[in-house]
């Protein structure tokens, strides 16, 4: 799909979509759980959100969906499918690396199918922590990743600077064994919110996990526990989405309002306002509504470890600030649906920016305006999206050509975008 976007600003006020990170731990707790669960959140079709609803369907939960939520009856662990069970998990890389962990502490034999760069992503250390506590993974000729064998409790070790989804599958399989287990995670700890969103859903289900902080290293220890359903639980407005709003508010002329978002998130990516903010926007608290307005758009750094997903769109921003941007400690954004540095760079120089890559970030020299063109969506959801919030200082139209690669996480997008005031036109 090609979508052409003009020029002009977007304004106004959006409901934010569900967070996705929220949703996936949402539905995999429901469907351990004890009884039904009711998730309540508006209606989603992200693709990521439906291959956890798949994979978790092919192991025996019910998930059925409404337009005010989902109605998750769960798996039945006295009678889980024989077999090898087909878990399609599309480009999930949550999907896969939440349920590989939970697949085998169930000890079904489970098939990951793996599309677009998800093949490509790393699973070390995760991989050689199962494999040491009982399971076998292999890779067949069709190019399926299976897991199979029962996972025995144990010490599990993982480094701190590797995903946060190797320790969120962890925490959620652990609980299932017959036996306590005790992970470690050496210190820092990178995108450590992941993980506190992890630990309060776990929380909402009654599974509880004791924490134990030192220099080097936090320690969890997990006791074997019933998942406990909390009967009806809510999905929190997504900030990282959310974010490309927020951020289209501080561009020239901006001004927007995103509402259901949760002040005091444990999302990591709710430092976006404090981030905008630091850059000179303006920025107003009603509620759980939060709006941005233009401001002098200048910050001379920006450290990446803790918020990688959104330095694609705030380098949009600083595209067209005051001074030099300096982005860093960065470099898993290479292992993302695309390496994210390196397309985030290419789409916003071919739009006019001053944008180059280093090792682990980007440097960026702002401009006044920038030109427009034609960039490609890299099959990265991330990428279309800040093109569009870049289009609102470009003197010619964007157009964007996989501009699909939205679908992943926000379907909705370009509808929205139009909603918001940006004249476009979309060629399938």
């Amino acid at each position: 799909m090609t979508v052409k976007i003009f020029p002009g600003k977007i304004f106004g006020e959006i409901q934010a979509i569900p967070s996705k990170s929220h949703l996936h731990r949402l539905l995999i707790y429901a469907a351990l759980a004890d009884k039904e669960t009711f998730i309540s959140c508006a209606e989603t079709n992200a693709e990521d959100i439906v291959a956890t609803i798949s994979c978790l369907s092919a192991l025996g939960a019910r998930i059925v969906k409404k337009e005010d939520g989902f109605f998750v009856t769960p798996i039945d662990r006295d009678s889980l499918p024989r077999g090898v069970v087909t878990l399609p998990c599309c480009e999930s890389g949550s999907t896969l690396r939440f349920l590989l962990p939970v697949v085998a502490a169930l000890g079904v034999h489970g098939a990951f199918e793996m599309k677009g760069r998800l093949a490509e992503r790393p699973l070390a250390p995760l991989d050689e922590q199962l494999q040491k506590h009982g399971v076998k993974l292999w890779r067949d000729d069709d190019g399926l990743l299976h897991c199979e064998g029962q996972l025995s409790s144990g010490d599990f070790v993982l480094p701190g600077d590797v995903s946060s989804q190797y320790v969120t599958g962890l925490l959620m399989a652990l609980p299932l064994l017959g036996d306590g287990s005790v992970l470690t995670v050496s210190t820092p700890v990178e995108s450590a919110d992941y993980i506190e969103i992890t630990k309060k859903t776990a929380r909402e289900f009654g599974v509880k996990s004791v924490t134990i902080n030192s220099p080097e290293s936090v320690r969890y220890t997990i006791s074997p526990c019933e998942f406990k359903s909390p009967e009806r639980v809510t999905a929190e407005g997504d900030w990282s989405n959310s974010a490309f709003w927020l951020c289209a508010g501080a561009m020239p002329g901006g001004d927007m309002t995103v509402s259901g978002l949760e002040k005091n998130s444990t999302q990591g990516d709710r430092e976006i306002v404090n981030i905008l903010e630091k850059m000179g926007a303006r920025v107003t608290w009603e509620a759980k509504s939060v709006n941005i307005k233009e401001g002098t758009r200048t910050l001379p750094e920006i450290d990446g470890a803790a918020i990688p997903d959104l330095i694609p769109v705030l380098a949009a921003v600083a595209a067209v600030s005051e001074g030099t941007t300096i982005f860093k400690n960065a470099a898993r954004l290479r292992i993302k649906e695309s390496d994210r540095l390196k397309t985030t760079a290419d789409t916003l120089s071919k739009l006019g920016a001053d944008i180059k890559e280093t090792p682990d970030g980007l440097i960026v020299n702002g401009k006044k305006t920038l030109i427009g063109g034609e960039v490609n969506g890299h099959g990265d959801h991330r990428i279309p999206m800040m093109a569009a919030v870049a289009s609102t200082a470009c003197q010619n139209p964007v157009t964007v050509t996989g501009a699909q690669a939205v679908n992943k996480s926000y379907p909705a997008f370009w509808e929205d975008l139009r909603l918001l005031g940006k004249k476009t036109e979309t060629e399938e």
